[in-house]
């Protein structure tokens, strides 16, 4: 999970070692794949025309944006603890909402970093609009935030627990 403030991204051990891993791996045995699929491409001949040429650089600059990207993350991150169990929605929470107080119609997200973005379960970023109208807020409270029509939605919130990864 992920906290970001004032430049200083908090992860959790497991998520700061998971994107190092990753930066590893890109700086590494990928940029040396990359580099010998576009060595192959280029004996085929004609550059102007070589759509797999093409293809691996293109490859090859989404890879080096995603090391820059990681590079960025960890020179900033700081290895923290998930947030305390106080029923106030913070950043590392998975939190359960209800649209317009219709506790039938519900919603359960992890409130964290889309670097952090988990596969169990659908992930918010503290800037989203629902993310920064929920965070701070209290369990049993109403939270508003602004639809991308301009529009407000009306949120009450019914639980909020530390994510446990």
């Amino acid at each position: 999970m992920t906290q970001t403030s004032d430049n200083v991204t908090w992860l959790t051990q497991e998520a700061y070692d998971q994107l190092k891993a990753e930066l590893e791996y890109l700086s590494g045995p990928a940029r040396i794949e990359i580099s010998k699929k576009i060595e192959a491409a280029r004996e085929e001949g004609d550059l102007r025309e070589n759509g797999g040429y093409h293809a691996a650089k293109e490859e090859q600059g989404k890879q080096e944006l995603r090391v820059r990207q990681l590079e960025q993350l960890l020179e900033n991150a700081k290895v923290g603890e998930a947030p305390e169990d106080t029923g106030v929605v913070a950043p590392g929470m998975v939190v359960t909402i209800a649209f317009d107080g219709d506790e039938d119609d519900t919603v359960t997200f992890l409130l964290a970093s889309r670097e952090y973005a988990s596969t169990e379960i659908e992930t918010y970023s503290p800037q989203s609009p629902l993310g920064s109208g929920v965070n701070g807020k209290k369990v049993g409270t109403e939270a508003e935030y602004e639809l991308p029509n301009g529009k407000m939605a009306s949120v009450k919130i019914l639980e909020a627990k530390p994510y446990q990864g």
